[in-house]
């Protein structure tokens, strides 16, 4: 299933989470490195691994992680200022973008989407319902941004029958992670504090972005 190279990625990785976690919770100046670590590995990664795949395809991947990057970085500030907490949404949207024309480029025209959509928006209507009274300012932000990662979900689905089913199955599996990674990181926010909310939010959102980057070599 995994390449060799892939297994040690996979193993650095997981040694550089639980380093983000570890900082997060006991050392705030060594997690100025550790989180974005993350998102710069999987960078230099996929950067490396990523030669037969076509130009257009490869520069759509490599800006929606390094959006993500950007993301990440600024919620590393949100106790400063506000500020930083809608530059990081922004950042998190266009990388969302991205990465629904990257997976678009795979559509399997013939498969419907629309049961799968059907589930998708049931559960972002309930949690939206959920928010919506917390959110004042970020009312319309938040609801745009809830779309365009369902969206996100929905063209991660279209793939299926355009690839190889392990293909497939990572990026449709990144993609509900970073859906569920959202969603805990909105409730935990606009809601109620979530106990352990760092180590579910970022094992989540880091696996979500792993499988999606194995899910995409292997397309």
């Amino acid at each position: 299933m995994l390449t060799k190279i892939e297994k040690l990625f996979a193993a650095l990785f997981c040694i550089l989470l639980c380093f983000e976690m570890i900082t997060a919770e006991y050392h705030s100046f060594l997690h100025y490195f550790a989180k974005p670590s993350l998102l710069i590995a999987l960078l230099v990664f996929y950067y490396t691994q990523s030669k037969p795949i076509p130009l257009a395809l490869k520069r759509l991947t490599i800006g929606a992680l390094f959006f993500s990057l950007l993301g990440d970085i600024a919620l590393m500030f949100v106790n400063q200022s506000a500020h930083f907490f809608t530059a990081g949404l922004a950042s998190f949207l266009i990388a969302h973008i991205l990465y629904i024309f990257v997976f678009l480029k795979a559509r399997n025209r013939s498969k419907s989407p629309w049961l799968f959509t059907s589930i998708l928006l049931v559960y972002g209507v309930g949690l939206f319902w959920l928010l919506k009274d917390n959110l004042e300012a970020m009312l319309l932000p938040v609801f745009l941004y809830m779309l365009v990662i369902l969206t996100m979900a929905t063209t991660a689905f279209l793939r299926e029958g355009r690839v190889p089913k392990i293909s497939f199955y990572f990026v449709l599996l990144g993609a509900i992670l970073f859906l569920i990674s959202d969603s805990l990181l909105a409730v935990n926010k606009f809601y109620t504090p979530l106990a352990f909310s760092n180590i579910s939010i970022m094992f989540t959102y880091a696996f979500a972005q792993l499988f999606i980057v194995f899910g995409l070599l292997k397309q």
